[in-house]
């Protein structure tokens, strides 16, 4: 028989806070792991205020067809400027946390890539959905340690792209208890969001222990973490919270006894 809780006994690693890192916990409480929410990043204003702004007004301004939008951290800052969006300047988001967040906040959302929840799926999918015959000029939001696959792939597609950065990612330490626990194995997962959390994980946490599941977000998240020499054990079909947490249920199946072994 399937528990109505597989997950009870793993003590699970969040290292992202917010609404997001909370959000997971709940989910994995429900399944019965006991989640710690330990946020290794966070975001701070950018290092070139000038700039942003003067994008931002030539945004309202209408300067724009298009607005990229990769992060819900994006949708912070629009609201913290209090950005005017034209009618006519459509917005594209990488992913659905994105365009939920860009709804919450009141503005709306015209494009969303229907397959890959990441820059390069917004790309791939680019020509078709907005069927631009003529070159577009594109405000594209990013974070400071994004890299280029938008704006250089809509660039060689012969868009104009102003590349602008919202928000500098930076690290935040993690408490001792944290590193002294993942040390001594008492956590059965971390998981990894970002290539920027990878960073943390590894620079921070150090060799994570072997019985210890080190679960990436997807592909491109895991790739990230493997070049800065940090094991990837499992890596979630989707890059979404419950992928993740999926991941584990199937890990948590595996290794549940048959039900022939429990007579």
């Amino acid at each position: 028989m399937i528990p109505a809780k597989p997950l009870v006994g793993w003590r699970v690693l969040v290292p992202r806070g917010g609404p997001w890192g909370h959000e997971v916990a709940a989910d994995l409480r429900a399944q019965g792991a006991t989640p710690v929410v330990a946020p290794m990043i966070n975001f701070a204003g950018t290092a070139d205020t000038p700039a942003l702004e003067a994008s931002l007004r030539d945004l309202a301004e209408g300067a724009f067809d298009w607005m990229s939008v990769t992060s819900a951290t994006t949708v912070d800052v629009l609201s913290a400027h209090r950005a005017t969006i034209p009618a006519h300047t459509r917005i594209a988001a990488v992913g659905e946390t994105t365009a939920a967040a860009l709804l919450a906040a009141g503005f709306r959302v015209d494009f969303v890539p229907a397959k890959d929840n990441s820059a390069r799926g917004l790309l791939d999918e680019w020509t078709d959905v907005t069927k631009a015959s003529e070159p577009q000029r594109i405000l594209a939001l990013r974070s400071d340690i994004a890299r280029p696959v938008l704006t250089d792939g809509l660039r060689a597609l012969g868009h104009q792209v102003d590349s602008v950065v919202a928000y500098r990612t930076v690290g935040v330490p993690v408490d001792e208890s944290i590193r002294a626990d993942v040390a001594a194995g008492r956590f059965r997962a971390v998981f990894v969001t970002s290539g920027s959390v990878a960073v943390q994980v590894h620079d921070q946490l150090g060799s994570v222990p072997d019985a210890t599941l080190v679960v990436c977000i997807g592909p491109r998240t895991a790739a990230d973490a493997r070049s800065t020499g940090l094991r990837v054990d499992l890596v979630a079909a989707e890059r979404s919270a419950s992928s993740l947490i999926d991941a584990l249920l199937e890990v948590a199946a595996r290794e549940r006894p048959d039900e022939e072994d429990e007579w």
